[in-house]
């Protein structure tokens, strides 16, 4: 099972938090759904600027663990190492989500058709 390390922040990136998760659209939802949970209101955690994929757990611990105790100098650098722009890279994983959608609608339109 897919697990995911990423880093939120919020829209002016005074706040930085590492989290990990094995739904990262779904966890991301929470944290726009209930956006004062865990922080204030200046600090709504609703940009996804940095994630990596595991295949276990185990890997995924541990690298949670590295970037947790990374001081903010680090999560900064490693956040623009593959984003210097500082995006919100959910657009591109809800586009990755409609995509593979569609392919899984068309594979099964293909079965039935194939059936008949």
């Amino acid at each position: 099972m897919k697990k995911f390390v990423y880093i939120v922040t919020d829209r002016n990136r005074t706040c930085m938090h590492v989290g990990m998760s094995s739904d990262l659209m779904k966890t991301l939802d929470f944290y726009k759904q209930m956006p004062n949970l865990f922080f204030d209101n200046g600090k709504q955690l609703t940009r996804l600027v940095y994630f990596e994929e595991f295949k276990t757990e185990e890997l995924a611990l541990v690298r949670f663990k590295t970037i947790s105790r990374f001081t903010r100098m680090q999560k900064e650098r490693l956040v623009r190492s593959c984003n210097p722009d500082w995006i919100d890279l959910t657009i591109g994983l809800d586009f990755e989500n409609i995509l593979l959608q569609r392919n899984i609608t068309n594979q099964v339109k293909l079965a039935f058709t194939s059936m008949s």
